[in-house]
């Protein structure tokens, strides 16, 4: 009788129980990296949003009221209505996972003396899980988001945030 070659039923059952046991165990701190990831992106590009509103001041005498005044389409023309100070996707309001939204206030001979800039998860507990915002005083906030909100804060939330460590 001839001897076969090759894996048993029961050999390869042992395999694919610990190829699954590893991916169980990987797979949540991948999705934990990435969030984190994500939530440090949030950050620098709310950090690029107050540099970007703070040159927008500089240039054109009022804060803009939009992210969309803060970027422009590939070639970019410098004005008031496309500064060209911030890419195409964090001036869309979509980057790395979480909605950004910005918006000019407290108008005064027609121009914004202040703004509020604020930063949620696209997918709660997926995309991120913390709320980020920042004002012209440029002190970025955070919240742990409890609550699992999608929305980006406005001024009156952004205000109860605790300051960023």
């Amino acid at each position: 009788m001839e001897r076969q070659t090759g894996f048993t039923l029961l050999e390869m059952l042992i395999v694919i129980t610990i190829v699954l046991i590893i991916a169980a165990i990987a797979i949540p701190s991948l999705v934990e990296s990435k969030i984190r990831a994500n939530e440090a992106s949030a950050v620098a590009s709310i950090h690029a949003i107050n540099v970007a509103e703070e040159s927008y001041q500089a240039a054109y005498g009022g804060y803009a009221e939009s992210l969309a005044k803060l970027g422009g389409a590939e070639p970019c023309t410098k004005s008031a209505a496309t500064a060209c100070l911030l890419d195409q996707s964090l001036a869309g309001g979509v980057k790395s996972g979480y909605n950004f939204v910005a918006a000019g206030g407290n108008p005064a001979n027609e121009e914004n003396t202040s703004y509020v800039v604020g930063a949620a998860p696209v997918a709660f507990d997926r995309t991120g899980k913390r709320l980020f915002c920042s004002t012209e005083k440029n002190v970025i906030r955070a919240d742990p988001n409890t609550e699992g909100s999608t929305t980006p804060p406005d001024g009156q939330r952004c205000a109860r945030f605790s300051a960023l460590q």
